[in-house]
């Protein structure tokens, strides 16, 4: 009995990886017109965005007042944040913008979504009604400060009117210096060491007239924003809400609104860090107002950096602002990111 053997498979050369140089070679080839011109762009804005925040940090530490640089360290670094958190005119800054970020939003919000549903579903001039709603947008905050400054003045404008219709006096609007429903008595008595709180935690009066113009304003951006948003909206929806029996009210509650929910949450994003860091428009309307009545950071910044000269206190007001639009930003850009990963 004969037994047969085979041969053993030769072996097989397993593929050389490619050399490093090789590798290198094809990665610039294929990235490298992107990093010619990513690059000069990303030293740029090293430089002058998060080099010119770093130096803010530094001049907020330090001792600058006056025309000269002084950045020699205050002892304790903190003590101009300390100072400025003590300073009245700083607590009712604070108060006054987050009173008007509440009032502006809502006010826009809510005009925008009436604005956008009219156009909407207008069966005819729909271009029309879109232009004029927009055009406000389109003018500059100075611009719009002084008309509605006459406006709002209590000797012209609309008291004018009011005194027509036989209202005499009219408001004070933005010389009104009252400021309605205080709770900083109750804050003392809850926060521990509320004592330092200074002004007035209400809404003060003089600062309606400004959320009215800066709402006037910026409500047609709102209306764009949600026309856009309910272009998107299937008719498939609207006919499947009709066949079930929903009416007008309905639709709108359980299939419109939340559609427009990504939208208004982009609309509240948009305008918050507008109104935080408001300037030209409060500045042309009002200044500081009665008793700080319509005084925002912005002002704070400007005057105390500009006119006072003191440069570490207007840093350190800088940075505040900062941090509050990276607190309306921030949050949104990383759930934007985690929604983008996960899709």
């Amino acid at each position: 009995m004969s037994t047969t053997t085979t041969a053993a498979p030769p072996p097989v050369a397993k593929p050389k990886p490619p050399r490093r140089g090789v590798f290198q070679a094809e990665f610039w080839r294929r990235h490298g017109f992107a990093f010619a011109v990513l690059v000069p762009s990303l030293i740029v804005i090293a430089i002058f965005v998060y080099g010119f925040i770093g130096y803010s940090i530094r001049v907020s530490m330090s001792q600058w007042q006056g025309l000269l640089p002084n950045l020699a360290p205050r002892d304790p670094l903190y003590q101009t944040y300390v100072d400025l958190f003590n300073n009245p005119r700083w607590q009712a800054d604070l108060r006054n913008v987050f009173v008007f970020t509440f009032f502006f939003l809502a006010l826009s919000v809510l005009v925008g979504l009436m604005l956008a549903l009219l156009v909407h579903n207008a069966l005819a001039g729909a271009p029309i009604f879109r232009t004029i709603f927009l055009f406000p947008y389109s003018l500059s905050f100075i611009v719009t400060g002084v008309v509605w400054r006459w406006i709002f003045t209590p000797s012209a404008g609309a008291n004018l009117l009011l005194q027509a219709v036989g209202i005499d006096p009219g408001p004070k609007w933005i010389t009104d210096p009252r400021v309605v429903g205080d709770v900083s008595t109750a804050l003392e008595a809850i926060i521990p060491g509320g004592d330092f709180i200074q002004v007035k935690l209400g809404i003060p009066l003089a600062l309606l007239p400004i959320v009215i113009a800066a709402s006037w304003q910026l409500a047609g951006f709102a209306m764009a924003t949600l026309l856009a948003a309910l272009g998107t909206l299937p008719d498939e929806l609207k006919e499947a809400a009709s066949l079930d029996g929903a009416g007008t009210w309905r639709y709108h509650w359980h299939i419109v609104l939340p559609w427009l929910r990504p939208a208004i949450v982009v609309i509240l994003v948009i305008l918050g860090h507008v109104s935080l860091k408001s300037f030209d428009l409060v500045y042309a309307m009002s200044g500081q107002g009665p008793g700080f009545a319509t005084d925002v950071p912005g002002i704070f910044v400007f005057e105390q950096t500009f006119r006072a000269l003191r440069f570490n206190l207007g840093a350190a007001a800088s940075m505040i602002m900062f941090l509050l639009v990276a607190a309306v930003i921030v949050p949104y850009l990383y759930r934007s990111l985690v929604r983008e990963e996960r899709s």
